[in-house]
């Protein structure tokens, strides 16, 4: 087993301002849709929206929601004392479901820094060294291309590891051993090992963490070969993801979102797991499918709030899964609906909203009766200040204002 570590481990050795960037979308006259009036709509990084006669159509004055995290009553699972269940903390979720599959499989094990003692950074591991004690439970120096590229070696000795990389950014640094080792050995080996690996940690957006602290990095391992992507998003679908995550026999990336640790929910005390390829119907409807994951799913049901009062009707999907797509859920959806809205916090240029756009286009474009629009953070590296920060992300008003457009 030394050997086989040595040999996987030695693999490697703008400032923003209101106009920054403008995100257009085009509603244009086109032969399947040549019904529809001439128009564009311009949506700036703050909400602010203008129509092609530069007239205002909305903005930050009208904005719903700052910094949108769920309300209870946003998800149809949402917690209340009369169901079934206990009440959990998204961090605590992940935890249980890890526990479970700790208990159930002694192969299963958890590596990285801190994730011993200190329980996790955002106390994911908090307990499981006292109980399972140091060898499953293995803090790490701050090598992270080490000990990723020991974790894979494990998994390809017959153990499941998990890591932890305290912070997705900081997993940039084990960017070889991720590409050249965990997504390819299954295949540069001809099947003769296995990768059961599940690589995890916070991502996303943060409150004032800085830049190298709040990356998007979905679709930087979106394009590795092998590797299988999911993006948690409430308690439930975290525990069940995990869980799922670490019986895969494919080296899964969890995307956890570091504002989402605290969101509260009631799962079942049953065990389940689900389905690592499968998306979840957040919100049936009928005027036009809004494609969304992770913390980007509760900016959208704020937005529907308002939708729905003003007439429209949305269908509120959270795809969960970001490699491979769930193209089946998905496809039902604008079979029925025939519009589409992406909202993501991944970048826009080469982020999982162009791959998913690609991917819609390819096999749905009969049933479209308007363009895509999709939704995206700015190409710029998160601002530290909290106001220029918030203008880098999609916020409510711009989501109301582009299914307004779609469905006129």
């Amino acid at each position: 087993m030394a050997s086989i570590f040595q040999g996987v481990g030695a693999t490697t050795a703008l400032s923003s301002s209101t106009s920054i960037d403008t995100k257009k979308f085009q509603l244009s006259s086109r032969r399947f849709f040549s019904v529809r009036r001439a128009s564009f709509v311009v949506v700036r990084s703050g909400g602010d929206k203008r129509d092609s006669g530069s007239n205002r159509i909305g903005g930050r004055a009208d904005q719903l929601v700052t910094n949108a995290v769920a309300t209870k009553a946003d998800t149809p699972a949402a917690s209340t004392a009369s169901k079934p269940g206990h009440e959990l903390l998204l961090f605590e979720a992940l935890r249980e479901g890890l526990e479970e599959e700790m208990e159930r499989d002694a192969h299963v094990c958890v590596i990285g820094e801190d994730v011993g003692h200190y329980g996790g950074s955002y106390k994911v591991t908090k307990g499981l060294a006292d109980k399972y004690g140091d060898l499953r439970v293995l803090d790490t120096p701050i090598a992270e291309n080490s000990f990723t590229g020991m974790g894979i070696g494990a998994a390809m000795c017959g153990l499941r590891p998990i890591i932890e990389g305290m912070n997705m950014g900081f997993l940039l640094l084990a960017f070889n051993q991720i590409s050249n080792n965990c997504g390819m050995l299954h295949y540069t080996s001809g099947g003769q090992f296995k990768i059961p690996v599940v690589i995890r940690g916070p991502g996303g957006v943060g409150r004032q963490l800085g830049a190298e602290h709040s990356q998007r990095l979905e679709s930087y391992f979106q394009s590795i070969p092998g590797i299988q992507m999911v993006a948690c998003s409430t308690p439930y679908n975290a525990k069940g993801l995990m869980k799922a995550a670490i019986r895969s026999d494919n080296p899964v990336i969890l995307f956890e979102h570091v504002l989402l640790y605290n969101l509260k929910e009631r799962i079942p005390d049953e065990e389940y797991v689900l389905n690592l390829e499968e998306a979840e119907m957040v919100r049936p409807g009928e005027h036009v499918t809004i494609l969304t994951y992770s913390r980007m799913r509760y900016h959208v049901m704020q937005a529907a709030k308002t939708l729905v009062n003003k007439g429209y009707d949305p269908e509120v999907i959270d795809i969960r899964s970001l490699k491979p797509f769930d193209l089946y859920t998905i496809g039902n959806s604008i079979k029925k609906t025939h519009r589409v809205l992406i909202v993501e916090e991944c970048m826009r240029t080469g982020g999982i909203g162009a791959s998913l756009t690609a991917a819609i286009t390819e096999n749905f474009h009969d049933y479209l009766d308007a363009p895509i629009v999709c939704l995206s953070s700015q190409d710029v590296p998160t601002p530290y200040a909290g106001t220029l920060e918030e203008w880098t992300v999609v916020q409510p008003p711009q989501i109301v204002a582009a299914v307004e457009q779609l469905c006129r």
